[in-house]
């Protein structure tokens, strides 16, 4: 056993976690189970998921503009019900129907297009992401710099950017940017998902280099403090399975923060990922996940786990 391993030992409390679950009776390994009550979606992507079955139920057929959820065993169980995802070609192409906005958002030009082709748009943009929509609307109608710390290409960050009609700048390193040459003040922007403590350390980098800066924290505290859950729920295992869909961009962060409170990480994004040698007998092992991972995709995993 690693060294690793004895550390994660060492530093968990006391007693039985919640939640988890044994395979004694298993003639295999024996193994203890639990799942961070932390993981799972967040309310926007519930909020998108809840709409989008709602629909289903009642009319087995609706479109959706991207992904619903960044998670390929969700977006197929979600296509067996009725769900088609499409792409803005496939949209302006479309008259008469009903197409679901996920909770990443859209910008202007999106309703522009369904307005003039008679689509019904089904509105599950995030509350949090709208809000951050329209102040930045309102910042860039005053004529102000704005700059969006976010990933390049992002749904969220596309539609942001189409507040600005396209004239944000969307940086996702502050070595991306030529602070010699930037406007001598700005008003700063996040995407919502991205890390707080790297949003204010942008902050305090750009006001040392002389730049004004209206800062404008609209980091949404549920996906951010995930953070430091998954730290404390880290160290109390063993090993850690973190699952995600691989389109996750969250998930390949939150897995690294997992990976590097303790190595004994693995990342997983459907059941068939796991594999008996993962694991030693009398492991205690923790699953959890990214803010578009399923609680029924962790579940299953969980009992393929307990049937080793």
């Amino acid at each position: 056993m690693n060294k690793a391993i004895f550390n994660a030992k060492a530093e968990k409390p006391e007693g039985e976690l919640e939640g988890v679950k044994k395979n004694t009776n298993s003639p295999g390994l024996n193994l203890s189970v639990a799942i961070d009550a932390h993981s799972g979606f967040c309310f926007g992507v519930v909020y998108a998921i809840e709409m989008a079955e709602e629909i289903l139920d009642e009319e087995k057929l609706l479109y959706c503009l991207g992904d619903i959820v960044h998670n390929d065993e969700e977006v197929l169980r979600l296509e067996r019900k009725g769900l088609q995802i499409i792409d803005h070609k496939q949209l302006a192409s479309l008259t008469d129907v009903k197409v679901l906005i996920r909770a990443h958002g859209e910008p202007p030009e999106t309703y522009r297009i369904a307005n003039e082709n008679n689509i019904t748009l089904i509105d599950a943009s995030c509350p949090v992401v709208l809000k951050l929509q329209n102040r930045i609307r309102n910042t860039f109608t005053k004529d102000q710099n704005v700059f969006i710390y976010g990933k390049h290409g992002h749904a969220e960050v596309l539609g942001l950017q189409g507040q600005t009609n396209g004239k944000a700048t969307v940086f996702q390193s502050i070595e991306e940017l030529d602070i010699d040459k930037m406007p001598r003040k700005i008003s700063l922007y996040s995407q919502t998902t991205k890390s707080t403590e790297s949003f204010y350390s942008i902050h305090k980098q750009l006001t040392e280099s002389g730049i004004e800066v209206d800062l404008n924290d609209t980091i949404c505290r549920q996906v951010s403090n995930r953070d430091s859950d998954l730290r404390v729920f880290s160290v109390q295992f063993d090993i850690i399975v973190f699952v995600s869909g691989l389109k996750s961009s969250n998930g390949k962060v939150l897995y690294q923060i997992c990976k590097d409170t303790n190595p004994n990480t693995y990342f997983v994004s459907k059941k068939e990922d796991v594999d008996s040698s993962m694991f030693f007998d009398s492991a205690r092992i923790g699953i959890c996940g990214a803010t578009s991972t399923p609680l029924w995709l962790m579940e299953e995993i969980r009992d393929t786990i307990l049937g080793f």
